[in-house]
């Protein structure tokens, strides 16, 4: 009993912390620009919004909590510590790469820059009166790789989770220009968390006393230990062409456990040996950039999917509670006759939607290529394509150009109207 209020009275002293801490109402300020952006890109270029800012904002900071709360408690049990100092020098390191690329705004980036530091330090001689004449060396040789490392694992395998089961609802339709000119319908999955963590910190000349069960790095923290808030980002940035969402984001969340697992055990062998330190840095770096890497390659060499064809209409998207959703049409889905009439064209399907203002019958081709007989009445302020938003043909009014951005162009395109990583440019 003693040691559960022990504990409570330190998890209100790091909420405290987390509530004054800057960087996570930065996280909040970045989600927040991202949605409006997301919603402002929308309605330019299907004239409806697909997401609402609010919704997803609370959301989001709310499945953080959800998921920081669960990953604290399991790296409490880990033994997983970390100091104040390396927690700044972390932000700062993530700062600066947040300047050259925007997606470098990941924790394994910026551990593993510091764990390589950190093995080149152990290699430098006279180490010991440099760290007294350089404050930041002595920050980076004092600096628990291991554990950082264990948080990098844990917030990916978090993050899998997170993209398995949200990644879907989070999709934006683009259009997009193709290899060879033609305007091709694509999904931006982007989602992002922040995260506050509560871990464990060494105290010297506490008197608190080591933990009373056993951990699994064997943290020394007989001298006394507190619980530090520790706000980080999680989140991803896929673009697939050539896959239904729910199947790519299904395909992402695969390999988010899969190098989640293997940085961890890396982790684990690098604290019992500390010459694995490197080789766990390296991976933390390398990986990541594979993995990202690896979705693209895989998206890129297979042919698009949402474009149209001699069966019907490509159904690119979906507008929530519209007529479309109600009667069960999802993404993916062929637009084949509409009362009655085969559909090839945009024009068609209006033309047909007209013969019975009243009533609309539509035969629609599932994924499997199964016909499914859907029937609904079309009643006034209705969406004059029932919430179907098509695949774009070649008189798209606009489409969007892919590019990563720096910090720089990304704020000026949070602030200025245009879309994060890409921008929009009319036919």
């Amino acid at each position: 009993m003693e040691l559960l209020i022990q504990l409570l009275e330190r998890l209100l002293q790091a909420v405290l912390q987390l509530f004054l801490n800057p960087f996570y109402y930065i996280g909040i300020l970045f989600i927040v620009l991202h949605y409006r952006k997301q919603v402002q890109m929308e309605r330019k270029l299907f004239h409806t919004k697909l997401h609402s800012l609010l919704d997803e904002s609370w959301r989001t900071v709310l499945w953080g909590w959800v998921g920081g709360i669960s990953a604290s408690v399991l790296m409490l049990f880990a033994g997983v510590t970390v100091q104040a100092d390396v927690i700044v020098l972390l932000w700062a390191i993530s700062i600066v790469l947040l300047i050259i690329r925007v997606r470098f705004l990941c924790l394994a980036y910026a551990v593993g820059i510091l764990g390589i530091a950190h093995a080149v330090a152990a290699w430098l001689p006279n180490i010991a009166s440099l760290q007294e004449t350089v404050p930041m060396l002595d920050i980076v040789v004092r600096a628990d790789i291991p554990s950082l490392l264990i948080i990098v694992a844990v917030l990916h395998l978090l993050e899998g989770i997170m993209v398995g089961y949200q990644g879907t609802r989070m999709a934006t339709p683009l259009f997009l220009e193709g290899k060879r000119g033609r305007i091709i319908g694509a999904h931006q999955l982007q989602g992002f968390w922040p995260i506050p963590l509560f871990l464990l910190v060494p105290l010297a000349g506490g008197s608190t006393g080591g933990l009373p069960w056993w951990t699994l790095l064997d943290a020394d923290l007989a001298s006394g230990w507190s619980l530090l808030a520790f706000p980080a980002m999680i989140g991803f940035t896929e673009l697939t062409i050539s896959k239904l969402p729910r199947i790519q984001t299904r395909q992402s969340a695969k390999l988010l456990y899969l190098y989640g697992m293997i940085v961890l055990g890396a982790a684990i062998v690098s604290n019992y040996w500390s010459p694995v330190i490197i080789v766990a840095a390296v991976l933390s770096i390398g990986l990541h950039e594979a993995l990202i890497s690896y979705n693209r390659w895989v998206d890129a060499k297979q042919s698009p999917l949402f474009v149209h064809s001699s069966r019907g209409l490509m159904v690119l998207s979906v507008v929530p509670n519209s007529p479309a959703e109600g009667m069960g049409i999802v993404t993916g889905e062929i637009i084949h006759k509409v009362n009655g009439h085969k559909i090839l064209s945009k024009a068609d399907l209006h033309a047909a939607m007209q013969l019975n203002s009243a009533f609309c019958k539509l035969e629609v081709l599932n994924e499997q290529g199964e016909v499914r007989f859907l029937q609904r009445g079309i009643f006034s302020g209705d969406h004059h394509q029932l919430g179907i938003i098509l695949a774009p043909d070649q008189h798209a009014l606009y489409y969007v150009e892919y590019r990563p951005l720096h910090l720089f162009s990304y704020l000026r395109s949070k602030l200025t109207g245009l879309l994060s990583n890409d921008s929009t440019k009319p036919m």
